[in-house]
């Protein structure tokens, strides 16, 4: 009996042992599960720097929308000044991520005679511009009235001069949200001037001028200067044995009943000896007559303006194209308006010596045309140069205007007001000064 107590008892404790060694066991993954536990809680963790990370990309990449308007005179494609702006505008949108252009072409009497710039300047603004660049001096007056009536609106008038400090009327402050931009290209009217000198057999270089202001004085006079120069230090002839004919048809390009025909100007200039035309009008007809001639049988060169693919139209008596790149002010412009460090200012900007046909980083350049010779090229490149280093400057006297009035003295360097606001024609220039 007491045996099998003992055993009873025996067998009862085991029992026991077994089923607490089995609780312990099925509470054995209570005690493991902490573990996946934190990681689950340090895993937000680790997502919260890639949290933060897309909204400041986010940020980066989607700056406010840039739309500006850009206001021609002429046609966008007229292969010259309007086209020169124009593509100005596309290089601003293919720089600054989201810029959108608006564009209203052939703003002038003759082709729209119903439009304003003030109902243009409101159509954009409608549409949302907050930066207008006007491309014409024939738009001068009139933007620094529609600048005030658009306060948040910052305008730039190409050509103009009211926020110099320089100028000569300051009878008018601009308003501040005006500013103004123009390229030196009076150098480069001086290589034009230059190539006309080498190529001219005839000894006489005519100028087809679009309407008469200071700014197209200055430009014809600057080419006079750089043909005289060139015909004496690289021709070796009198200087003033060189004819140079001006005439102006009255406007930047062919109005129909209202101006000179530039195609009729041109044959005269042909007809009456010149062999060399350089434009200074907006389009092309200087170079298309001249080529129409050559085809004939007449040695005759053309030296168009504006725009830098202007020899495209005629190669070969094409000479050279003194043009504007207006792409790296305009791009400077909305970049600091993005930024919000835009100052009103008067920018006449020059040439990148060195690389005159780089888009990036020249305000006015020239090209060589094809049918510039090698021996004439040799000439016009040490003539750059000069001009480059300033060794060589057009403008230093003796100069007298068309009058004969001492201009700058002998030895004297015209200063920039001297420059812009050239009141005439220079002495020994055919044409009309006023």
């Amino acid at each position: 009996m007491q045996k099998r107590h003992t055993l009873y008892t025996a067998m009862l404790a085991l029992a026991v042992i077994l089923l607490l060694s089995a609780c312990q066991q099925a509470d054995a993954p209570a005690t493991t599960e902490p573990a996946p536990t934190e990681e689950v809680t340090e895993a937000p963790v680790m997502t919260e720097e890639p949290t933060e990370e897309p909204t400041a990309e986010v940020t980066e990449e989607m700056p406010e929308e840039l739309i500006f308007g850009m206001v021609l005179v002429g046609p966008k494609n007229d292969h010259g000044w309007s086209q020169a702006h124009f593509e100005a505008g596309q290089y601003v949108e293919q720089n600054i991520e989201g810029a959108k252009m608006i564009v209203f072409e052939s703003l002038n009497s003759a082709d729209k005679p119903e439009a304003t710039l003030e109902g243009v300047v409101s159509d954009m603004v409608d549409q949302g511009a907050t930066l207008i660049i006007t491309t014409s001096d024939e738009f001068e007056e009139d933007t620094t009235t529609v600048a005030g009536l658009h306060p948040d609106v910052t305008f730039i008038n190409a050509s103009g001069d009211d926020t110099w400090d320089q100028r000569q009327d300051t009878t008018v402050s601009p308003p501040a949200n005006l500013g103004n931009v123009m390229g030196r290209m009076e150098y480069m009217k001086a290589v034009a001037g230059c190539s006309a000198a080498l190529a001219t057999e005839t000894g006489s270089v005519a100028y087809l001028g679009p309407l008469i202001n200071h700014e197209t004085l200055r430009l014809a006079s600057s080419a006079y200067l750089g043909a005289r120069y060139c015909y004496e230090n690289y021709r070796g002839e009198d200087p003033d044995s060189l004819t140079f004919t001006v005439t102006w048809i009255g406007f930047w390009f062919n109005i129909p009943g209202v101006t000179l025909d530039p195609t009729e100007v041109t044959n005269q200039f042909f007809d009456s000896g010149a062999d060399v035309v350089i434009s200074g009008i907006d389009t092309t007809e200087g170079i298309v007559v001249a080529s129409q001639r050559a085809e004939k049988g007449e040695r005759v060169f053309a030296v168009p303006y504006d725009y830098q693919g202007a020899c495209d139209t005629a190669p070969d008596i094409c000479l050279g194209v003194p043009f504007f790149n207006w792409g790296p002010a305009y791009l400077d412009i909305a970049q600091s308006l993005q930024d919000g460090t835009w100052e009103q200012s008067f920018d006449w900007l020059g040439p990148d010596w060195p690389d005159l046909t780089n888009k990036d980083t020249s305000h006015v350049g020239w090209v060589d045309g094809p049918g510039l010779l090698e021996e004439w090229k040799t000439n016009l490149d040490a003539f750059i140069s000069g001009q480059a280093d300033g060794s060589i400057n057009v403008w230093t006297g003796p100069i007298n205007l068309q009058d004969g009035t001492e201009y700058v003295a002998e030895g004297a360097v015209a200063t920039d007001p001297e420059i812009w606001y050239l009141p005439q024609l220079l002495e020994g220039m055919i044409g009309a000064s006023e």
